[in-house]
């Protein structure tokens, strides 16, 4: 990866910002933390600010998950399409706080629903970020089965995203869970087949595969340090990236 970047050459002009529902609850169990959205939108105006062209996807675990406990005994298609439908609400509480920081923002929902957001349209999501909106990716691939690392990973792959940012609450990928195991082992680099071979968590294998098929690497980062986001596109090395 390049060293010391300026503002004005960062190291990605087009980039994929993944973030889990989760991160949308910051001291919440439930629902949506304002104060820690406001945080999450003040990075994004940061990045915004080097003149990077910049879209999200953002999931629904905090309000609903297809695969979650909440959902069990319903029919998978019906639960999936629930929790797609959260992913439009955390969508739009992501460009609410955005539009406070001052970055024009586009919510794209891969389930048509007019009043609350435009349709997914590929050549209209590359017309907005050449015109520097973050565009908001939400209602995943429209199709159930399918998660939103998967969502990530296409949407990625069709506007020509340089990388994929993960964004988490740990600073990288380890062999075990960090948060039970104080010995867990970070990794710098993986390739996509070690992360396959390993069963690492990082994202699905149906996200991995299509990362691996389409040559895009992946960064996993610590989202609560301030300043991460700035710090990796202007080509520091944080983190975890998966490649070739």
């Amino acid at each position: 990866m390049p060293g010391n970047i300026s503002k004005k050459n960062p190291a990605y002009q087009r980039v994929l910002l993944k973030l889990s529902g989760e991160a949308l609850l910051g001291k919440k169990t439930f629902g949506i933390d304002r104060e820690f959205a406001d945080y999450l939108a003040g990075e994004i105006a940061d990045l915004h600010s080097m003149g990077v062209e910049i879209a999200a996807t953002v999931g629904g675990g905090n309000i609903f998950r297809g695969v979650s406990d909440s959902a069990s005994g319903m029919d998978r298609v019906t639960a999936d399409h629930m929790g797609m439908l959260a992913t439009v609400i955390n969508g739009l509480a992501l460009q609410d706080a955005l539009e406070r920081a001052g970055v024009f923002t586009r919510v794209l929902s891969a389930i048509e629903m007019r009043e609350v957001a435009e349709p997914f349209i590929r050549r209209r999501a590359i017309r907005h970020m050449e015109k520097k909106r973050v565009v908001i990716f939400a209602g995943g691939t429209g199709s159930p089965y399918f998660s939103t690392d998967t969502a990530a990973a296409l949407r990625a792959a069709e506007v020509k995203a340089e990388i994929i940012l993960k964004a988490t609450k740990v600073d990288g990928i380890y062999d075990s869970d960090p948060m039970k195991n104080p010995k867990a082992k970070k990794f710098t680099n993986l390739t996509y087949f070690e992360v396959l071979k390993r069963g690492l968590k990082v994202m699905d294998t149906t996200a991995i595969s299509m990362c691996m098929e389409n040559r895009l690497p992946i960064i996993v980062y610590d989202m609560k340090k301030k300043g991460n986001l700035r710090r990796i596109v202007a080509g520091e090395k944080l983190g975890t990236i998966v490649r070739e």
